[in-house]
């Protein structure tokens, strides 16, 4: 049995007779008369078990998207079913009440004619990437009084996947037109030194000299110079590291979203370079990872690999990822690692083992900084601003100490803030690209 707030106000209403005739045989006869009420009413009322409840609902969505989830109730009984339904998600899939979109919950009345079906929504606003597994399906059915009714709760097995939301997409468009001037496909002509020869042209004043071609130009008794076209078809392996480091909070997400959103970026972009794209998600181990040589296919299958990848409280093994990288990759190739700069980590193990990657690969280390390091360091009005202050220089100037040494051993170091980091990955990669180091 499950009773209402009707059937509360139906027993506080019995405290006016009680009040007014204080005798015990008075509370008996009313206490009595709420349970024959409540009685009645739960056997008037439809079984909820008679309610065939079915799931509709999308395979993915992206993070801060909307998805509704519909559910089917068929009424296989005899009776009309006035039920309260309750769908059951994990909170970070609901919209806040207080927001714009608290409306829309995830408890529905409906009214199901036997014989009928109806259907519900529940709308879903994600803001956590990975699997969003429903609970179970709660059906309460009320008696035509509405005071008590019967409930009952059932197995519908619900899993909706929530793909990261490649904000960094914004920043696609003006890579792209610089790619395709890096490529010779729009109005401006790459000059200077490249990686592919592409064609032969004039010379105009601003080429530089070392592109002439002496003997096109004796052919031709005018200064001929060769263009050139970055190479195409290179291997882009990115490592996103998931250990302990990426879980650290940086503004209002975590280091793992700002390197899964620059991980994104690069990667789209370098398909539709003409490259080949791989991505590891390591710490101890093999995460996720997803490879695809169609350019078309390549943001599908890493954000569908990034999905479910959660920092792990652990250490990164730097010799174990180099050996990863090493199995992968049989020629030369850009290795992108999205990590930390943190000094006690990169000291500890990136630094030694980062010169086997060096030797036959261009390495580029990508990190998100905290802007409020920066502000510590400004900010000296009290006397414990100072002391942070302090604290914010020495750290800065180690980070910058080990990223000396990195650079040192042949590692491009990108750092920039959660929001600038996707796209100075970018640019670096673009800038690899027009200089023939990929």
């Amino acid at each position: 049995m499950a009773l209402t707030s009707r059937a509360v106000l139906v027993a506080l209403a019995g405290l006016v007779p009680v009040a007014l005739l204080p005798a015990p045989l008075t509370v008996l006869v009313w206490a009595l008369v709420v349970v024959v009420v409540c009685a009645v009413d739960v056997a008037l009322a439809a079984s909820p078990r008679e309610l065939a409840v079915s799931r509709r609902l999308p395979p993915s969505v992206r993070l801060s998207g909307t998805v509704d989830a519909v559910l089917t109730l068929r009424n296989v009984g005899r009776r009309t079913s006035r039920a309260l339904v309750r769908d059951a998600w994990p909170p970070s899939t609901l919209p806040d009440g207080d927001a714009p979109t608290g409306a829309r919950t995830p408890r529905h009345r409906v009214d199901v004619p036997a014989g009928e079906q109806r259907r519900v929504t529940t709308t879903l606003v994600p803001t956590r990437r990975g699997d969003a597994v429903a609970d179970r399906v709660t059906v309460r059915t009320l008696g035509p009084l509405g005071v008590a009714g019967r409930q009952a709760t059932l197995d519908v097995p619900g899993r909706l996947r929530v793909l990261p939301e490649f904000a960094s997409r914004r920043h696609l468009p003006s890579r792209l037109a610089r790619l395709r001037e890096l490529d010779g496909r729009a109005a401006v002509q790459v000059r200077g030194a490249g990686t592919e020869f592409d064609s032969l042209r004039e010379y105009v004043d601003g080429d530089d000299v070392r592109s002439i071609d002496w003997r096109a130009t004796a052919r031709r008794r005018e200064v001929v110079v060769r263009t050139w076209r970055p190479e195409r078809d290179r291997h882009v392996l990115l490592v996103v590291d998931t250990s302990r480091t990426s879980a650290a909070r940086v503004l209002d997400g975590t280091r793992l979203e700002a390197s899964v959103e620059a991980a994104l970026l690069l990667g789209v972009l370098a398909a539709h370079a003409g490259d080949r794209v791989e991505l590891l998600a390591y710490d101890r181990r093999v995460r996720a990872r997803a490879a695809d040589s169609h350019s078309a296919r390549v943001l599908p299958a890493l954000a569908e690999a990034l999905a479910g990848v959660q920092p792990a409280l652990v250490e990164t093994d730097w010799p174990g990822l180099v050996g990863q990288v090493r199995s992968r990759l049989s020629r030369r190739a850009l290795v992108v690692l999205l990590t930390s700069l943190d000094p006690a980590a990169v000291e500890q193990g990136l630094l030694d083992v980062v010169g086997g990657l060096t030797r036959r690969h261009q390495v580029v280390l990508a990190s998100v900084a905290d802007p409020e390091l920066e502000e510590l360091r400004t900010s000296r009005r009290t006397v414990d601003e100072v002391f942070d202050a302090a604290a914010a220089e020495r750290t800065s100037l180690e980070r910058d100490a080990v990223a000396v040494r990195l650079r040192q051993r042949g590692v491009e170091v990108v750092e920039a803030s959660p929001d600038d980091l996707a796209p100075r990955l970018a640019d670096t990669y673009l800038a690899l690209k027009a200089a023939g180091r990929l």
